[in-house]
């Protein structure tokens, strides 16, 4: 393929710009994760039998490749970042197109592990193609809209999941064919029909750890550990405690994702406009109240309306995650933000590998004390947020840090 310079495709059509492949990469890792997502506490409930020990195992095994997103590093000295990504995209695709055929314990392991090593390599190399190639002065605006559009390519596949599930008694195989049919689909249209494009700044292809980033390490690990508890056990509340069906479950989604299609174009002028800490730190508060509510659901015994209202706003804080990207993008030496990216990524999993697991068991315990957990875990990321600097640059990574030139290490 043509290796093009962004420079040079500033000057290409709409249809072939950096922008756009990114937009499209947005919207195809939603088809397949979030339907696949819509569907697996159902499917493993009604197919497999799983507890809450099952899916605290099954989503450690799905958390494996994350912790090994640093291996991105070797596999770019050889593989360029942007055929990795997607090739990683059309694997996630593939594997979510025949879950349905190991309604198993072991096979529903094998088939995750197989997905999960394309959504962890594609979100990694994706995180790190959309810091190189967007301007600094634009980035929160455009990363905003590029949760918009994958929240609105969620919207249209939920939409059709809820509307059709019933009327066409749809079946789990059906539903994941298409769906990760379609994100194969884009993955290999996007392989034809965009050349390579080029950042001004080569990234180094090593292991980059550096101490000025550890306030960025620090916050990439506390919201991994965080956001396990959502993705594994909220979704598993609406089904185990309320009995939601298959189409209530996907119609909680579409509420989730359409609040987030409206709102995170807005959250991105929000975040260029008052900075990162003050974007991370309204984040955090938020994410703290709705899980101490979350607990309040078990130990109240709230209704399941107020339970799902909170799992709509649960998304709608968690849109706000690409300010941390967008701290690390004004802090990075430009030759870091790949090798970077793929660090970040494993620190960010490193809860993740055992903490599904663990929380399973405590959640057979107390469902309640799982989200209390949570809470306090946003509350300690809100202490890091409030270390960043108002307007942070390399050489003033935090509060403490004075603004001069960075060094290398």
């Amino acid at each position: 393929m043509r290796i093009v310079h962004l420079a040079e495709a500033r000057e290409f059509p709409l249809w072939r710009r950096p922008t756009t492949l990114l937009v499209l990469m947005a919207i195809a890792m939603p088809l397949a994760f979030a339907t696949w997502s819509a569907l697996l506490n159902n499917f493993v409930i009604e197919r497999a039998g799983f507890s809450g020990v099952e899916i605290g195992w099954l989503h450690t095994v799905r958390e494996v490749p994350g912790f090994l997103a640093v291996g991105v590093i070797a596999i770019i000295i050889f593989v360029r970042e942007q055929v990795l990504g997607l090739v990683s995209l059309a694997l996630l695709g593939a594997a979510t197109a025949i879950t349905a055929w190991f309604p198993s314990f072991g096979g529903l392991l094998f088939i995750t592990l197989l997905s999960s090593i394309g959504f962890h390599y594609y979100e990694t190399v994706n995180q790190s193609l959309q810091l190189q190639w967007l301007p600094k002065d634009r980035a929160p605006q455009v990363l905003g809209w590029l949760v918009a559009f994958g929240s609105g390519a969620s919207l249209l596949s939920y939409g059709l999941l809820v509307a059709t599930w019933d009327v066409f008694n749809l079946s789990y195989n059906t539903v994941y064919l298409l769906s990760g049919g379609a994100c194969l689909a884009i993955a290999v249209y996007c392989m034809v029909a965009f050349p390579q494009f080029e950042a001004p700044d080569p990234q180094l292809k090593k292991m980059v750890l550096r101490k000025r980033y550890w306030l960025y390490y620090a916050l990439q690990f506390m919201s991994g550990a965080r956001r396990q508890i959502f993705v594994v056990f909220a979704a598993f509340m609406m089904v185990e405690r309320f009995g939601f069906e298959v189409h209530e479950v996907t119609a909680l989604f579409i509420y989730s994702f359409l609040a987030n299609m409206l709102i995170a174009p807005v959250l991105g002028q929000a975040v260029a406009y008052f900075g990162e800490r003050r974007a991370l730190a309204f984040e955090y508060v938020g994410l703290a109240a709705v899980f101490i509510a979350y607990a309040c659901v078990y130990y109240l015994e709230w209704s399941q309306t107020v339970a799902a209202t909170l799992y709509v706003v649960n998304h709608v804080f968690f849109s706000l995650a690409f300010a941390l990207k967008t701290y690390f993008q004004k802090v990075a030496d430009p030759g870091d933000i790949a090798p970077t990216a793929a660090v970040a990524f494993t620190i960010n999993h490193i809860a993740a590998v055992f903490l599904p697991a663990l929380l399973g068991y405590f959640w057979i315990v107390s469902p309640g004390g799982v989200f209390v957990l949570a809470a306090c875990m946003a509350l300690t990321s809100l202490v890091l947020a409030l270390l960043i600097p108002r307007h942070p640059v390399p050489g003033h990574e935090t509060v403490f840090s004075k603004a001069q030139p960075a060094p290398a290490e």
